[in-house]
């Protein structure tokens, strides 16, 4: 296996000096040290983090991308109509989840474990797989060498168990993002508070830890555990809450995700559903991929809410500030937008996979969305 340090002093050797990306437990070393020395932006997905990485490459900075390959279609956009159409030549490491067998990962990472590599050989993107082995990543860098003269992009594939996750001979913890002020929940209190106050609501919840966690307080048919997709929770939630008005629809985000895609915001505050509550639990990191901030500081998520349209914002630190939110807009019409200030880390919760698969969610979810409107009963 090659080891953080070295992976990251052969792209120092080389000459690269700006890290952008989101993250991937497959790369949890190199993006520790990158966060060590400073040297990492965090980017809220990856087609920014890709034009960022452009924008330095431009300025005269050689850059590096490092992502997911679940986040390979924010990327394709950029990547195609951008650094392709430019000749902007850009260094990326691409984790290859669900490869190469789907087996052996979530099954969300199914379809993109099958086809990463369809889809850059069908652009032209030139690519190879690391091999856990440095002469290995010095053969891949050499082969980027020779694509970066040509004004070309180069990806270098990255499957599991090839670079170490933890940096340094001895084990050294992922750099701790700032603490979020003033938070005294964690993520499972924070849920358990929310679940107390779904009633008959439809409920998504967004991937990682909170679908996780949801599912381990309550495991109801009317939840549906978005893994994967990330970002886009607030998406689903939406198009339910529009064609479903008859029905209260929550969605339990997370600050990675919510940040991920902020149009879906502003698009809600646009449309204004009065039936959708829209939870947002900031800890300030990606629990789920090793616990690398996300931002510095905490979103003023109340004005931000405001700003883009819904009715109202609020922050809580508290689960007594949750309950008491809560029972302040019962039956006032939304949007809402409850951010809930949480601490990092916590007891890991079980996989939904453990119990469902991904269609039986949908199916049991979907049968409970589509029961007969309440105007309709006899």
């Amino acid at each position: 296996m090659i080891s953080a340090e070295f992976f990251c002093a052969e792209l120092d050797r080389r000459g690269y000096g700006f890290f952008s990306g989101v993250p991937c437990s497959f790369l949890k070393g190199p993006f520790a040290l990158l966060e060590q020395r400073g040297s990492y932006v965090p980017a809220p997905n990856e087609g920014i983090a890709l034009s960022m990485a452009a924008g330095a490459e431009l300025g005269g900075t050689r850059a590096v991308v490092l992502a997911q390959n679940s986040g390979l279609g924010n990327l394709l956009d950029p990547l195609t109509s951008l650094t392709m159409a430019y000749e902007i030549p850009l260094l990326l490491f691409v984790s290859l989840r669900g490869w190469p067998h789907a087996e052996d990962d979530e099954p969300h990472h199914a379809a993109m474990g099958a086809g990463t590599i369809g889809v850059l050989e069908a652009l032209g993107v030139a690519h190879g797989i690391l091999d856990p082995a440095e002469e290995s990543l010095g053969g891949l860098l050499d082969r980027a060498e020779r694509a970066r003269r040509e004004r070309r992009s180069f990806v270098v594939l990255v499957p599991a168990k090839t670079v170490d996750a933890v940096p340094g001979p001895v084990p050294v913890p992922v750099p701790v993002p700032v603490p979020v002020p003033d938070a005294r929940m964690d993520r499972r209190d924070a849920v358990t508070v929310i679940a107390g106050h779904l009633g008959d609501a439809l409920v998504y919840s967004t991937t990682g830890m909170i679908s996780r966690e949801l599912f381990g307080v309550v495991d109801d048919p009317r939840n549906f555990y978005m893994q994967g997709s990330m970002g886009h929770a607030i998406g689903l939630g939406l198009g339910t809450a529009l064609g479903r008005p008859d029905r209260d629809v929550v969605v339990i985000d997370g600050d990675g995700a919510a940040v991920m895609h902020l149009g879906g915001l502003a698009l809600v505050g646009e449309r204004r559903p009065p039936n959708l509550t829209h939870f947002v639990l900031d800890n300030g990191a990606y629990d789920s991929t090793g616990g690398q901030r996300t931002r510095a500081t905490p979103l003023r998520w109340d004005e931000l809410a405001l700003a883009a349209g819904y009715r109202t914002g609020r922050v809580c630190r508290t689960a007594e500030e949750v309950t008491a939110h809560l029972g302040e807009i019962k039956g006032r019409p939304g949007p809402h937008l409850v951010a809930l200030h949480i601490n990092r880390g916590g007891a890991t919760p079980p996989r939904v996979t453990s119990a469902h698969t991904n269609a039986e969610v949908r199916a049991r979810f979907q049968a409970a969305a589509t029961e007969a409107r309440k105007e309709d009963l006899p």
